[in-house]
């Protein structure tokens, strides 16, 4: 998937400011229809246009932002006062399975080895 980073002109205005949006956001509880309204149009058109330009949907999407932040976060904590349960929340994970489930999917290791090889 693609990230912020790889943001090009050859993409909808749209799509940028919904991902500008869930970028400057992605700490806060936000819906598809935060997103939506941020950018002035229907929830569905901003399904549309994340699935036709980066095969996601904008959920999706600010599930990867945050988990990105979270990985950054567990990379840097100090393993004998921060837990991987209160990093996680910081991003809007509230489940410890499912939590840990889509972290080792998306980086190949548990959060608590990331968190004590920090």
């Amino acid at each position: 998937m693609r990230t912020h980073a790889d943001t090009s002109r050859t993409q909808p205005a749209l799509l940028r400011r919904a991902m500008t949006f869930i970028h400057e956001n992605a700490h806060r509880d936000i819906t598809l229809g935060d997103i939506a309204a941020a950018v002035n149009v229907t929830p569905r058109s901003v399904q549309y246009a994340f699935r036709r330009h980066l095969g996601t949907t904008p959920l999706e999407y600010l599930r990867s932002v945050r988990l990105e932040r979270a990985h950054r976060d567990l990379q840097v904590a100090d393993p004998t006062v921060d837990t991987v349960m209160a990093i996680a929340g910081r991003w809007g994970f509230t489940h410890a399975g499912r939590f840990s489930s889509f972290y080792k999917r998306t980086f190949g290791t548990p959060p608590s080895q990331t968190l004590r090889g920090a």
